[in-house]
């Protein structure tokens, strides 16, 4: 009767030189919870340990300033946290990053393909914005759009150059600070999301676009088919970076009154004169919705990476591997 063939696995950390496997014999793949030669020798350096043990002395230190300094009023902390005023106040700071980030990827995939364009007239005038809106201070726009009724004091409907007018508002009623905020966000956002949808764009060879019109594909069909889900794969993770830095970005909208976030607590501690406990009740709601973010992006990140050599590797799974004292986690 004929056997099956040996399987023998070699020892990472028994003693001796592992067993060479025979031509004949099969050797599994390594259980990802053990971890590798290469690893086991890591977590026995001693610099990787005096990294852990200055990490946990930072760390207890911080703590230990934290919560010991009477100036932090905790105690304040926790009574506005939940305050109605400072949730209003969140609740506008989503709305604001959601509308601005929306027009702003909306505008910016225009501006990505216009600077990619043949069309030299589309190109010169998308590398002109790219090239203004990223000159200029997003806090100087914010502050110009706030103002706009000075140089137009009623918007009007119309022919231009002394033509017939069929309809005016006044600006001031229109360009409340919540507006002026969105644009000047957005439009800000946008000349920064042109290039990264155009480096997404160039990530993708140029030789699987000239094969799929070989093939027959129209020019949508090969946008749609080939070139959109591999560009994704490098637009995706520099999106969620620049939803998170909106979501900062947008505290800078207090400076023309939008009830936001930030605005929110300076109005408080204007009242209490509480300044550094309101400006950590800012900091934690911040916090919170940056994870939140994070999250999204992660998830997101993982799907349209599949199929690629990250997709699927468990960064904590290798960290235990590494440090013997989390296997137990």
């Amino acid at each position: 009767m004929k056997q099956g063939p040996d399987v023998a696995r070699p020892s990472a950390s028994g003693g001796g030189r592992p067993k060479r496997p025979r031509a004949h014999e099969v050797v599994p793949p390594p259980d990802p919870s053990e971890a590798t030669p290469v690893e086991a020798g890591r977590a026995r350096e001693p610099g990787n340990w005096i990294a852990w043990l200055l990490v946990a002395f930072v760390a207890v230190w911080l703590t230990h300033a934290l919560f010991t300094n009477p100036g932090f009023e905790w105690d304040v902390v926790g009574q506005y946290l939940f305050a109605p005023e400072i949730l209003r106040g969140t609740a506008v700071t989503a709305q604001l990053v959601a509308l601005s980030m929306l027009i702003a990827i909306a505008l910016g995939i225009v501006l990505g393909v216009m600077r990619l364009s043949n069309n030299s007239a589309a190109y010169l005038a998308s590398s002109a914005y790219v090239w203004f809106f990223r000159g200029t201070p997003v806090l100087v726009q914010l502050i110009f759009w706030y103002n706009i009724a000075t140089l137009y004091p009623h918007f009007k409907l119309g022919i231009p150059f002394g033509g017939p007018e069929f309809a005016s508002v006044d600006s001031n009623r229109v360009m409340t600070s919540f507006t002026a905020a969105v644009i000047g966000l957005s439009l800000n956002e946008a000349a920064y999301y042109a290039e990264i949808v155009r480096a997404g764009i160039l990530s993708v060879d140029r030789g699987q676009t000239v094969a799929a019109k070989a093939l027959g594909f129209t020019p949508v069909q090969v946008v749609r088919r080939i070139v959109l889900p591999q560009a994704m794969r490098a637009i995706v993770p520099p999106t969620g970076n620049q939803i998170i830095a909106m979501l900062k970005y947008s505290a800078l909208a207090s400076v023309i009154a939008v009830p936001e976030l930030l605005h929110s607590a300076q109005t408080i501690y204007n009242r209490t004169f509480g300044t550094i406990p309101l400006l950590i009740v800012a900091s934690i709601w911040y916090l919170v919705l940056v994870t939140v973010l994070s999250i999204g992006q992660r998830y997101v990140e993982r799907y349209f990476s599949r199929g690629h050599l990250d997709d699927g590797v468990d960064r904590f799974a290798a960290l235990k591997r590494r440090m013997p004292i989390l296997r137990k986690l």
